[in-house]
């Protein structure tokens, strides 16, 4: 065990260290960092991790059984108990960061942690020293020249900035999909698109294709719409084709979310020819597909989108611009056939009735001037160092990328319970993305994401390495 390893145990505190260290296993059970049914470690190799005595956590384990929040099994250990009712609380103490992320939202409270000033490996964002905080000094700047306050004292279209709505045609007439203003939706991000499309496609009990591995919000948001989701295996070339079939005569799905470029965990791209196929199934058996391209500023400039195949006829592209400028630029769009946008439109009102015109205006300039295209430039050199260097730490320490490394993310075989990396991780101030967070249910397993962007940090893959010794 690395005598260096930090710990969160203070003696002299007030508070026994068997209290403290029980304390700390029920805020992760409290988090969903221990799900119910989720093991706890050892006796032995819990005392090692913390530098503590075994008695010492024994009376942690015997505090946590006390408060209903763990049960023993016989030649088993000690595992997180399937409560039908919350458990009685832990003593008071300090506010807790963010926990480990196992579910949609622990992982996204935790992209807000800033109590740590340690890289996160597990973030879907890039690191704010890449970003250009001059270059939206300037946009908003040309968005609140003269005159152009006055455009702002109403509602405004609920279509969107018609300014960024037609930068966005002859920015997607670039990528192969040529549209009409009349076709795009602006949102409030991607993510507020996607849910868009989903609520004006869907309803309660509808059947919906999902890749799997995918996105943890975007399986949490249609669970909240009551759909049936239907995961779909997610190769290096695309979707299980035989899988996807079998589904589709079984259930008549209605709808496929899916990222046909640079894929989310895996950074793999949709082949032709698993994109021809797609688009057959979707014919045949009358669903749409939903395209999120929210990381088309990182991909090559010709990358295959489905959309771009089938002119929106059956597809609808959903993207945003937060990615690649900024977070808090929530500004994002919807591209339809034209009454499906309509439609969009509709949907759009009961929810946040318009979307914010001076952002919009900004992005359109940003767009018109070529100066997101030259900072995405930028961006991407900066991308391709990162990556290298990550990819080369994470082989160094052992583990195996899953898929060709490509774009933001990694896929990544470490070889060890990743949820329980996570955990362990997480005490030490380093926030990772487990892959049972990719599962439409929750599977357990020795993958995780990796930002290449977020990952560089040797300290990081030396920590790493001592972990995962002792799991």
């Amino acid at each position: 065990m690395d005598a260096s390893t930090p710990t969160f145990l203070a003696r002299g505190n007030g508070r026994t260290l068997s209290e403290q260290l029980a304390q700390r296993f029920a805020d992760h059970i409290g988090q969903r960092v221990l799900p119910p049914g989720a093991r706890l470690p050892s006796v032995r190799d819990c005392a090692q991790r913390h530098r503590v005595s075994p008695a010492t956590v024994v009376g942690a384990y015997d505090l946590l059984q006390a408060r209903g929040l763990v049960e023993a099994r016989p030649q088993r250990g000690f595992f997180v108990r399937e409560a039908s009712v919350p458990a009685p609380a832990m003593p008071a103490r300090r506010a807790l960061a963010p926990g480990a992320p196992v579910d949609a939202t622990a992982l996204i409270r935790g992209m807000f942690n800033s109590a740590s000033a340690l890289p996160s490996p597990g973030v879907g964002t890039l690191p704010e020293s890449w970003l250009d905080a001059a270059l939206l000094q300037r946009a908003l700047r040309h968005a609140s020249g003269p005159g152009a306050a006055a455009s702002w004292l109403g509602y405004g279209n609920p279509a969107g900035d018609e300014s960024l709505r037609q930068a966005l045609t002859r920015r997607l007439a670039d990528l192969g999909v040529p549209t009409h203003a009349e076709q795009i939706v602006t949102t409030i991000g991607a993510t507020h698109g996607l849910d868009l499309v989903s609520r004006t496609l869907l309803q309660p009990g509808d059947a919906v294709l999902v890749d799997e591995p995918g996105w943890a919000v975007e399986f949490a948001r249609l669970a909240r719409l009551g759909v049936h989701i239907l995961p779909v295996p997610r190769g290096p070339l695309g979707p299980d084709l035989a899988v996807m079939t079998a589904l589709c005569k079984a259930h008549r799905p209605r709808m496929y979310a899916t990222v046909s470029v640079l894929h989310n965990p895996t950074g793999a791209s949709l082949t032709a020819a698993a994109a021809h196929q797609v688009l057959r199934l979707a014919e045949t058996h009358d669903f749409t597909i939903v395209e999120d391209d929210s990381y088309a500023w990182f991909a090559p400039p010709h990358a295959l989108r489905l959309s771009s195949l089938d002119g929106l006829r059956r597809t609808v592209l959903v993207s945003g611009f937060s990615k690649i400028l900024t977070p808090q630029w929530r500004v994002g769009f919807v591209a339809a056939a034209p009454a499906l946008a309509e439609r969009i439109v509709d949907t759009k009102l009961l929810s946040t009735l318009t979307s914010p015109a001076p952002l919009e205006q900004a992005i359109a300039w940003c767009l018109d001037k070529g100066q997101l295209r030259r900072h995405a430039e930028r961006i991407v050199s900066q991308l391709d160092a990162a990556r290298s260097r990550a990819q080369r730490l994470a082989e160094d320490a052992g583990c195996r990328f899953a898929s060709q490394p490509q774009g933001l993310f990694g896929w990544v075989d470490t070889g060890v319970d990743t949820d329980r990396l996570a955990a362990a991780m997480h005490d030490e101030g380093w926030l990772l993305a487990p892959g049972s967070l990719f599962h439409a249910g929750r599977r357990p397993g020795t993958l995780m994401r990796i930002n290449f962007a977020t990952t560089q940090d040797a300290r990081f893959w030396r920590r790493f390495v001592a972990v995962a010794g002792y799991i």
